[in-house]
Formats: structure tokens, C-alpha cells, sequence
């Protein structure tokens, strides 16, 4: 299991919480999970130096040889993890980059990586490998690119699951030799428009190829959606499926939450209305338990509607509801937003920065969770609201479809759903939400279906091992 980031070693967004829970979950039915990740500056390093590498080996970076030293930890019963040690390219303050921006050698720090994920498969003779996004991907491509070198690992099969086709590892030609391969595999397996396209080697040399969520699996094979590669995803549609990504209930319950203000649960909801004092407090909100709080919780990024918001303009903080939201990303938004709670004091809050324990309290705390997205691979922050009894507001796209139905009046659904694309019909959803906020007998039966749901990593799990058996069988 290799990627950029797991949890609780290194995160940046849901991709560390996916493969960590994953894992666990697979080696908690029986699997042996092997994850392998790099050695970040954070993890912190000064304590690999008090232990002996599990291995140490020279691999090919361009034409030269880099030592990389492995590290193998075991945190479970059949569940290990494996550092992989090359200071001069993960002995740093990011995972990606800096303030200045991506790290330009990029490139070569991850076709290390993935050239170490092959060898660690040889180590511990794994016969199954899942890649995730552009930073593992070329792993598939060197395995078959390169057979005579890897004769051990003739029989393993690759799964390489897409987290959000936005990002894909493209480079300049000139990275190029940085992988150690035969020129003619750039023209078969990497070329794009000119560049080298890291993600697009694995979606065209993966033995099966997943999605976050069913409905993106289909979104990106359509023109416009597939960011340039729909035109491959649409030859490999019989090896791409969509498997909806789980919640680990261990760490998002309010039933068990240590970060939240007073723990709850369906069977007795009353500690959510401390929980939303408490946030009310912490936002400089107006303590009232009578007006819905709607929160957000979000990268500051294009995409994840907040253009919405900013057309809305201010005729949206009325005084129908509060409104908190908690995210970073980029400027121009943290500046629009970081405006609001002086315009609207008692009406509107923001918190800026990477916070998780206030992510629990924001989450516990508010009545309607609000994501607004153009593009949702999967969302995981929806499905941790239902189990919080926060109703989601969504529009219909990617996971944020598969998760969230619609309320009716027939006594279905789990939150408020819209499809355009615009401001008006995210308002029009918000008053609905408002509305029926006022209806306690209604709201708190809607807010039991979604506590209710089964989002747990376990349902997901059996697909995958499912995916991996038959792929298996095939070999043999």
C-alpha cells in the first residue's frame, strides 16, 4: 500500500486518512498490509537514526545512484509500515513543497519512491501492489517496463486508485531521465502534449485502475472532466470502477470524540447542543440555540464552491443563520472570508489554518455542514457529518451524489442536495435547510437517518478484497 501521505505519519488532505484507515482495516480481515511511505522531515527523523535500516539499497535516479535506506516498523498484528529514507530528497519541511511552491525536483523524488515501493514489494514478496495518485503511479510503469529486472514480481498485480484527477505529476521533457527508462516507453506510457505526465503512466499501465467514489469514476470519462485523460479512462472503462470511500468511526464518532465539547449519540442527542454552544463561543457567534449554525470545512481551493458564496455576496448573512467556517488554501479567499466576521459580528466566523481538533468541534457543533462543490472526487468531511447529526448541504457531484440523498417529505433521505452549478440554487437549498430547521420533530428524525448510516471502511473493504482476489485468480 504506497503513497505520498498516510496517517498518522504524514498528512496534507483525505488521501492520508483513505490509505491509513485501508490498510487498517484490510489487516484487521487478514491481509498483510505492507505501507510504505517516505521518510519526511516530520516524522521526525532523529528517531530512525536509533534504529538499524531493514535495508539499504542504490537506486537509479537519472544516471545516478542514491543510497535509500528502508525502515520497517510494525504497528499491528499483520500490519506494518516501511520508511523510505533518502534525505536529500524527503528531508524537508513539506511533503510537496514550500511557500515558494512545488519543489522542482519533484520528479525525482518520486520515481525514487516508486522504484523503492517495487523493491519493498521484493522484500516482503507481495504479490499485490495499490498505488495511489501521480506520486506512486509510475511504479506500474516501471514494473512493466522493466519485467527482466523484476522476474520476482512476475505474478503481482497493480491497482492504482485515482484520489482527484486534478493532480496528475506533470513535469518538463527534460525530467524525464529521472525514471531510468528506455526512451521508447515516454511515447508509450508518459507523454503529454510533450510533458511527462506521471499520473497518466500508471492509468494506462495499472492492472486496474479505482476511483473514490462510483459517480467520479464516470464523471471523468466524460470531455471536459477528465482533465485531458478522458480520452484514456474511456479505453480502460473495463478496468475502472468506483468504490466509495469508508469513515474510521474509531476517530470520527461523537459517541467516543475526546475532542468534542460533550460526547453524544443517536440514542441520546442532547450533548450536540453543547457542542454547538461551545462552537458558537469559539466563532464569536451569537450563543443561540434556535438559529441554525452552518459550517464549512474545506481546503481554500478552486473547486470546492466558494465561488458561490462570494457571488451570493453579502445579502447571504441575513440573519437566518451563522455561519462558521474553518479551512486554508488559497489567499484570495482567506482574504474574502477574513472579512466577513467585521461585516457580520455575531452572524459570521473564520478560522484559518490546519486545525483537526477544531475540524471535531466545528463539525459536532454546527446543524448544517455546507459543501457546495464543482468537483468532490469523494468528500469524507459529508460523511463525518452524518455521523455527528449535521445535515449536508451538497451539490450532486462525485462522492458527495453516492453518499448524500435527498430529504422528503415521505420520510427519506439523509440531507439537501441541488445541481446547478450557481448561486441561486444553493440559496434556495439553504432556505429549505433553514426552514425545516425550525420543524424539531422533523430535523431531529433527518439528523438520526444520517447518524444511522453505515459509512464505516468495512463495506469498502470487501470490495476491494473482492477486486484483488479476482485479479488474482486471473493470473492464475
Amino acid at each position: 500500500m504506497a503513497a505520498a501521505e498516510i496517517v498518522p505519519f504524514a498528512k496534507t488532505g483525505g488521501l492520508a486518512d483513505v490509505v491509513g484507515a485501508l490498510s487498517a482495516e484490510l489487516a484487521a480481515s487478514g491481509v498483510l498490509v505492507a505501507m510504505v511511505l517516505p521518510a519526511y522531515r516530520r516524522l521526525p527523523l532523529s528517531q530512525l537514526d536509533k534504529i538499524e535500516p531493514t535495508a539499504v539499497w542504490s537506486l537509479p535516479v537519472g544516471e545516478r545512484m542514491v543510497e535509500t535506506r528502508v525502515y520497517r516498523q510494525p504497528l499491528s498484528r499483520n500490519l506494518d509500515i516501511y520508511l523510505v529514507r533518502a534525505d536529500e530528497y524527503f528531508d524537508r519541511e513539506g511533503l510537496y513543497g514550500d511557500a515558494a511552491g512545488d519543489y522542482p525536483d519533484n520528479a525525482e523524488r518520486f520515481a525514487l519512491f516508486s522504484r523503492a515501493v517495487l523493491e519493498i514489494g521484493r522484500l516482503t514478496g507481495s504479490n499485490m501492489f495499490h498505488l495511489h495518485d501521480w506520486q506512486t503511479a509510475p511504479a506500474a510503469a516501471i514494473l512493466k517496463s522493466e519485467p527482466e529486472r523484476y522476474t520476482d514480481l512476475a505474478g503481482s498485480k497493480t491497482v492504482l486508485t485515482i484520489h482527484n484527477l486534478a493532480y496528475q505529476g506533470v513535469f518538463e521533457a527534460g525530467r524525464w531521465p529521472a525514471l531510468h527508462l528506455a526512451d521508447g516507453v515516454f511515447a508509450a506510457d508518459f507523454e503529454f502534449y510533450s510533458q511527462v505526465n506521471y499520473l497518466k503512466a500508471g492509468l494506462v499501465c495499472a492492472d486496474w485502475l479505482t476511483t473514490v467514489s462510483p459517480t467520479y469514476a464516470a464523471e471523468i470519462q466524460c470531455d471536459g472532466q477528465g482533465f485531458g485523460l478522458e480520452g484514456i479512462l474511456r479505453q480502460r472503462a473495463a478496468e475502472l470502477s468506483g468504490i466509495l470511500n469508508g469513515v474510521d468511526y474509531h476517530i470520527w464518532n461523537p459517541e467516543i470524540d475526546p475532542l468534542i465539547a460533550e460526547r453524544y449519540s443517536v440514542a441520546d442527542i442532547r450533548g450536540k447542543a453543547a457542542c454547538k454552544k461551545a462552537l458558537q463561543i469559539t466563532y464569536g457567534l451569537e450563543v443561540n440555540p434556535d438559529i441554525p449554525v452552518i459550517g464549512m470545512v474545506t481546503r481554500l481551493a478552486e473547486g470546492k464552491g466558494l465561488e458561490l458564496l462570494m457571488e451570493a455576496g453579502d445579502g447571504l448573512f441575513d440573519g437566518r443563520f451563522q455561519f462558521a467556517l474553518l479551512g486554508s488554501g488559497n489567499r484570495r479567499y482567506e482574504d474574502y472570508f477574513h472579512r466577513l466576521p467585521e461585516l457580520f459580528p455575531g452572524l459570521a466566523g473564520v478560522k484559518t489554518g490546519f486545525d483537526e481538533a477544531l475540524a471535531h468541534q466545528a463539525i459536532s457543533g454546527a446543524d448544517i455542514l455546507l459543501m457546495p462543490s464543482r468537483r468532490e472526487p469523494c468528500g469524507l468531511t459529508q460523511m463525518y457529518a452524518l455521523k455527528y447529526g449535521t445535515v449536508p448541504i451538497v451539490r450532486r457531484t462525485g462522492g458527495l451524489a453516492d453518499s448524500i440523498e435527498p430529504n422528503s417529505r415521505e420520510g427519506g433521505g439523509n440531507g439537501f442536495v441541488f445541481e446547478d452549478y450557481n448561486p441561486a440554487a444553493m440559496l434556495d437549498t439553504i432556505r429549505q435547510a433553514v426552514e425545516l430547521f425550525g420543524c424539531r420533530d422533523e430535523w431531529q428524525a433527518l439528523m438520526r437517518r444520517g447518524m444511522n448510516a453505515d459509512h464505516s471502511w468495512r463495506r469498502a473493504t470487501e470490495k476491494y478484497l473482492t477486486l484483488y482476489r479476482e485479479l488474482l485468480l486471473n493470473t492464475a
